[in-house]
């Protein structure tokens, strides 16, 4: 669909596409009002979790108005998923494509008359293709609909992934339009955020900031003790899941892919040493299902765009928090779980740090100062998603955590930690605020170097006063009252420490400050992490022979299976058992032209099974949203006839139990018998069953069937209460 005017297109309209294109119900987050702003022709600065939705935010709009959007990406691998995944969803191949200079004469041909004739909706460029004279020139006489900078965290200096090109962009897309701008990234400190909004000139901007967290992803920082044995066993544990192991060289990353190999896991490896075409093989053997593990640098982080990567390892600590949250953000993205498991020893600390000699000072110390940020993650006792996610300038209660980090489910001991709270913010404040962390935890034990020794006259009175306690211990207390907002850290000098108004009025008036212990690194134990897994196929068989046919066709087509359907599309496959065009365009994640371009197989495959197993189907396909709960009634009766539990077909359709109660109340109140035998049989024994039935026989308010039904709410809305009095 091509809409004239942006002005056209409102909320209604832009769900509508948003079903019909992508197979989705429902906007995610703030996509919806992202998307709104932009067809306003207002510029956004987009700041959102991997795997949020970001994508979505451009190729929607980008569809729906005239012109080409120019999306100014750094990766060529990354470019060639999402067109690959654009043109899945499309009948037009033409819909998308990739402008660089791998490009033939006849290819780049094609691309720009594409885009002359109004085919071509989204167009992927890297900023060194962007900057070139004849290619400023054609945009000049084409419609330009907008500009979308993903992973802009690139422009900026206190980013992690620094690109100097990306400083150019602003003048760059002066050259070309006055079109609207969209700025995306997935890793954005405050810091990071203002220096890509003024790079870009975009300050006015409306800034959409979701939040970081990610609930199905589990945190884990492990001793690196044998780490070849712990990797095997890690990995032998999960057979046939997808994973990322990172490496901080590329020798280590050899090695490691070598080691696997020998030991029988399908593992390859992949760094910017390799040459272009082995790097692709590998890439592609990841994404095909050849291959479950990719031993990689951190070359390999922004270059992948697989759903189902059940878990990231990084063999060496990162040399950042947001480089960190950005690899394992590849993890988990299709919902299911994720498990991040870094393996820590301070040695790789100091691998990093040779590794910033040689660069300009001020480069030196922004290093210094995001490698301290990771030691403090690593070290931490406290729940990780909280210290992560407080890095982000977002506020967390570590009580929402679930267990889903190692400190939450293996809590340390807390003991009150008051005075220290106050020997520490006190020493601060008599230091003049104006020291970094790793000083004023040297200070406090007695230990100096040359800045110490510089400021000693003014300092002395307080040098070494807290010597009774490990440097350990203090940089502890630090990294605590810096997430309880006592203290903040200078980002312009470098991390120097400064108490806040709470830290001041702490000092004030102090009150009760639990601290938890330091980690003992050799005592951890290997725990499995926790699952969260998003999504239940009711028909597992049915589901491995999809995701089986899945793998056979990629490999035919020579596509990521993911890019054909994904797993979420799968399961619910599984349990609707489409057999029409139509019914499987309205599995979720589908849509019409995708259902049109690889569906046939995939219905004739189902048509059988459900033919040959005799499997009573829902005539409907059921839709997974609010406004059209009657679809769920079929399969409800289907599942409680197959005597299923409560809790199973609530996991089935993603519903809670007391939605679940209130669908079969629907039902039942439009005259459809419902067979609840089993639930009545599991809660009672025939005694109250015949007890219950005389009373119902003898009263005129409720039949016996309605009895039944208000019993078994009853027993449902206080199930647990039952439990804990053990009735």
């Amino acid at each position: 669909m091509n809409i004239k005017t942006s002005k056209s297109i409102n909320k209604d309209l832009l769900q509508k596409n948003l079903k019909k294109i992508f197979g989705f119900n429902s906007f995610r987050g703030k996509q919806q009002e992202i998307i709104l702003n932009l067809l306003a022709g207002n510029d956004s600065m987009v700041i959102m979790p991997t795997g949020g939705g970001k994508s979505m935010c451009y190729q929607l709009p980008a569809l729906l108005v005239d012109g080409v959007a120019i999306i100014i990406s750094p990766l060529i691998a990354l470019m060639k998923n999402q067109v690959d995944a654009l043109r899945g969803f499309s009948e037009n191949d033409s819909i998308a494509h990739v402008l660089n200079s791998s490009l033939s004469k006849t290819q780049m041909y094609q691309v720009k008359e594409d885009i002359t004739n109004g085919k071509t909706k989204l167009l992927y460029v890297a900023p060194e293709s962007l900057i070139k004279e004849e290619n400023i020139n054609f945009f000049n006489k084409n419609r330009v609909s907008f500009f979308a900078i993903d992973e802009a965290h690139c422009i900026s200096e206190w980013g992690h992934d620094f690109r100097p090109e990306y400083r150019k962009l602003r003048q760059i897309m002066n050259n070309i339009s006055t079109a609207p701008v969209i700025a995306l990234t997935a890793t954005a400190t405050p810091k990071v955020r203002v220096d890509i909004m003024k790079n870009l000139k975009i300050e006015n901007a409306k800034l959409y900031l979701d939040s970081f967290n990610r609930n199905n992803l589990f945190y884990e920082i492990r001793p690196k003790l044998d780490i070849a044995k712990q990797l095997i066993k890690y990995v032998n544990e999960r057979k046939g899941e997808s994973g990322i192991v990172y490496c901080l060289s590329r020798k280590k990353v050899e090695e490691i892919a070598e080691i696997l190999q020998i030991n029988g896991i399908k593992a390859l490896p992949y760094h910017a040493g390799l040459d272009s075409k082995k790097r692709v093989a590998h890439q592609d053997a990841f994404l095909m299902e050849d291959c479950d593990v990719i031993v990689a640098t951190i070359a390999f982080g922004m270059g992948i765009d697989k759903p189902d990567i059940r878990f990231v390892i990084h063999h060496d600590i990162p040399k950042s928090l947001e480089g960190y949250y950005q690899e394992t953000g590849r993890a988990g993205r299709d919902g299911g779980k994720g498990d991040l498991i870094t393996f820590y020893d301070y040695k790789d600390i100091e691998k990093l740090e040779k590794f910033l000699q040689g660069k300009p000072i001020a480069e030196q110390e922004i290093g210094r100062l995001l490698i301290m940020e990771t030691i403090a993650f690593s070290e931490t006792s406290m729940c990780r998603r909280k210290y992560i996610l407080h890095y982000f300038g977002e506020e967390f209660d570590a009580e929402n955590c679930n267990k889903m980090c190692d400190n939450c489910k293996n809590p340390k001991p807390t003991t009150e930690g008051d005075k220290y709270v106050q020997q520490l913010l006190n020493t601060i404040v008599e230091c003049k605020q104006r020291f970094k962390p790793k000083e004023i935890a040297k200070i406090m034990i007695g230990e100096s170097n040359s800045l110490i020794k510089q400021h000693m006259s003014q300092i002395d009175h307080v040098f070494g006063k807290g010597n009774n306690k490990s440097i350990q211990f203090w940089h502890s207390i630090i990294r605590q009252i810096y997430v309880k907002q006592l203290l903040t850290k200078e980002i312009e000098s470098y991390g120097v420490l400064k108490v806040t108004r709470s830290g001041l009025d702490f000092l004030k008036n102090p009150k009760s400050f639990m601290i938890t212990e330091d980690h003992d690194y050799n005592s951890l134990s290997n725990q499995k992490a926790s699952s969260n897994q998003k999504g239940y196929a009711l028909d597992n068989r049915l589901y491995n022979i999809l995701k089986d046919l899945r793998k056979q066709q990629a490999k035919l087509i020579g596509l990521p299976p993911s890019i054909l359907f994904m797993e979420p599309s799968l399961i619910d496959m599984a349990n609707q058992y489409p057999i029409t065009f139509e019914e499987l365009s309205q599995i979720q994640g589908v849509g019409v032209s995708k259902a049109k371009k690889y569906g046939q197989i995939f219905i004739n495959v189902i048509k059988e099974y459900v033919e040959e197993n005799e499997i009573e189907r829902a005539i409907d396909i059921i839709v997974r949203t609010v406004a059209n709960k009657k679809n769920n009634k079929i399969y409800i009766i289907q599942s409680l006839d197959k005597k299923m539990s409560l809790e199973d077909i609530s996991r089935g359709k993603t519903l809670t139990i007391d939605e679940l109660i209130s669908e079969i109340e629907n039902i039942v109140e439009t005259g459809t018998k419902v067979n609840l035998s089993h639930i009545i049989e599991e809660m009672m024994d025939e005694e109250e069953l015949s007890e219950i039935h005389d009373f119902f026989k003898t009263t005129a308010e409720f039949s016996f069937d309605e009895g039944l039904k208000k019993t078994v709410e009853w027993y449902l809305v206080n199930r647990e209460w039952l439990k804990e009095m053990k009735i």
